[in-house]
């Protein structure tokens, strides 16, 4: 029985041939290429164009995983913010008690605008009771703030040493809020005392002052 011969083939000679299709390429016209070089710059651009794409969608994960790490940290903070709060609900209700009670008191030792009178009398009763000479008493402008008003009043003393002290002791102790300010004592030649000072009273707003005050310091009121 005859035997059929696999034909023999020439691996130097088809490396020679494949070898021949990249000599003497033209590179601006790969239109012209043989088969093999056309097939392999195609391979190329296609590696070329998934690893830049690659690249490019981790950049872009990346910068996303990034934003979501801060959020995360932003999320627990703001977690564990308000775990705390919740945890100590009941204090901060009780602190939020004592405040307002705290306030409701200063509210109280600030006079109205109808009981102004009868504190500019007590102030002057208390220098009179320690039997000073009141040379000046005179009221100045009313400073409107947000919640309360502000009365500024230029005082002058003439009197002892004792019954200075004694005095600026009673207007402490009144039961409004008065305090004295750019206080300057000068002695006389006689052994008195003559002390300048300027006493600043606090009266609350009404409704009615609240609201205008809100409303001129209103963005749209503004100048």
């Amino acid at each position: 029985m005859a035997t059929v011969s696999a034909p023999k083939i020439d691996f130097a000679q088809l490396q020679q041939a494949v070898l021949g299709q990249f000599r003497g390429l033209n590179p601006n016209d790969p239109g012209s290429w043989p088969v093999l070089p056309r097939a392999a710059l195609c391979l190329f651009l296609m590696a070329a164009i998934v690893v830049v794409l690659w690249f490019v969608w981790l950049t872009g994960s990346a910068e996303e995983l990034e934003a979501e790490q801060k959020r995360e940290v932003t999320l627990r903070q703001d977690y564990t913010k308000k775990l705390a709060q919740a945890v100590n609900l009941d204090a901060l209700r009780k602190q939020r008690e004592q405040v307002q009670q705290y306030v409701t008191q200063l509210e109280k030792q600030l006079p109205s605008k109808a009981e102004m009178d009868a504190l500019l009398s007590d102030i002057n009763q208390a220098g009179l009771g320690r039997s000073l000479n009141f040379e000046l008493f005179r009221p100045g402008q009313v400073s409107v703030k947000e919640y309360y008003a502000e009365l500024p009043i230029a005082v002058r003393v003439t009197g002892r040493f004792h019954d200075v002290g004694a005095f600026t002791s009673d207007v402490a102790n009144l039961s409004r809020i008065v305090t004295l300010n750019n206080l300057a004592l000068t002695p006389a030649k006689d052994g008195t005392l003559t002390m300048d000072a300027t006493a600043k009273t606090f009266r609350y707003l009404d409704a009615e002052e609240v609201n205008a005050q809100r409303k001129s310091a209103a963005p749209g009121n503004k100048k």
